[in-house]
């Protein structure tokens, strides 16, 4: 079993770039309604879709300002300093960190992304 989740977003090709740079990921279906974002090995990481398209009843309601609560973008990187430069070319929004987690035994760093929601990058198991 993989997860693949999906986020509802107001612009796709733009959180896709997002995404593309911040994690060093592609593209693997692109549109302006829906795309798939896949790691170096091409599994899919991160589904993208237009708030508005297709009429999926359970997607939610972008009338609501507040995005994923309860809920986190966990990304597991390969390479944490690598990620961290990215960000600060990005201007990425942090919300918390680079921090040291002991009890994960890891690094991580809190972001926001375009349309809010928040995404964690952790470093590797042990990598303190």
């Amino acid at each position: 079993m993989q997860p693949q989740p999906l986020i509802a977003v107001a612009d796709v090709p733009a959180s896709s770039l997002w995404y593309q740079q911040l994690l060093a990921c592609k593209s693997a279906h692109g549109g302006a309604e829906y795309e798939q974002l896949v790691n170096s090995q091409g599994q899919m990481i991160l589904q993208l879709h237009a708030w508005d398209a297709h009429n999926h009843r359970y997607l939610g309601d972008s009338s609501i300002a507040s995005r994923g609560n309860g809920m986190l973008l966990w990304f597991l990187v390969n390479d944490f300093a690598a990620a961290l430069v990215r960000i600060a070319a990005l201007q990425i929004k942090v919300l918390q960190g680079p921090l040291l987690n002991r009890n994960a035994q890891h690094r991580e760093v809190w972001l926001r992304d375009p349309d809010g929601y928040t995404v964690v990058l952790a470093g590797q198991h042990g990598e303190l």
